[in-house]
């Protein structure tokens, strides 16, 4: 199926069949009540506004029969990944709490951005479906030392639709390594935010859409992926 998106800087063709949805970090520690980002103080809410136009995306990408490649970030228990001493990757994420024990909204116990626990996982309203992929990444790029473009290749992926957190940095970094591997990106600005306010964000979607890929929404997905009578 032919799409005919509208976006900027000017509207784009693609084929369903070429493209995944990349879904980036929509995880409990940055985006659920006392996960990580949360107990920092920080506000959640434009993170979690975006919850629902995502949703909407992913469902009609499996109608499609699109892709839906979730990106997952988080360290092993032993955070022996987390980059070596004075890496700003280590100090960034040990001045956050990387690997603090907390207690979870439900009465467990979880660890700050560690794989395998309540921190790291999906949020359950963005829950992964059968025949969706999972992918752990431990820096901001998803394409960074993971299987992200063996498995968009495996797929015959040449465009992706991206969605998720944060805009300015998980986000507009895995953009930038799609772009340098020739990949068409397509960020939907009402599937991504940031906790730290408007500004970042809207750089970023300017960045984008001028050198990098272009910019749409979840509403002009839909109709371009609703067959006219």
């Amino acid at each position: 199926m032919r799409l005919s998106l509208d976006a900027g800087p000017a509207s784009v063709e693609l084929e369903t069949g070429g493209c995944a949805v990349l879904v980036i970090d929509m995880q409990n520690d940055f985006a659920a009540p006392g996960g990580m980002v949360d107990r920092a103080g920080l506000d959640i809410g434009p993170v979690r506004d975006t919850i629902e136009p995502i949703a909407r995306v992913t469902a009609a990408a499996r109608a499609a029969s699109m892709p839906v490649i979730y990106l997952q970030h988080g360290y092993r228990p032993d955070l022996s990944d987390l980059g070596a001493p004075g890496s700003k990757n280590r100090l960034i994420h040990e001045a956050v709490g990387v690997g603090d024990r907390i207690a979870t909204p439900a009465g467990g116990e979880g660890r700050a951005l560690v794989l395998g626990t309540w921190n790291t996982e999906i949020l359950p309203e963005l829950a992964p479906g059968p025949g969706d992929v999972v992918l752990p990444k431990n820096r901001y790029s998803g394409f960074y030392d993971t299987d992200l473009d063996a498995t968009l290749r495996r797929f015959g992926t040449t465009s992706l639709i991206v969605t998720g957190c944060t805009t300015s940095v998980c986000v507009e970094s895995t953009i930038r390594d799609a772009f340098f591997r020739d990949y068409l990106p397509v960020l939907l600005a009402d599937c991504t935010s940031e906790p730290l306010g408007r500004a970042n964000h809207e750089t970023s979607l300017a960045v984008i859409e001028h050198n990098l890929g272009w910019v749409s929404d979840s509403k002009s997905l839909l109709a371009a992926l609703t067959p006219v009578p």
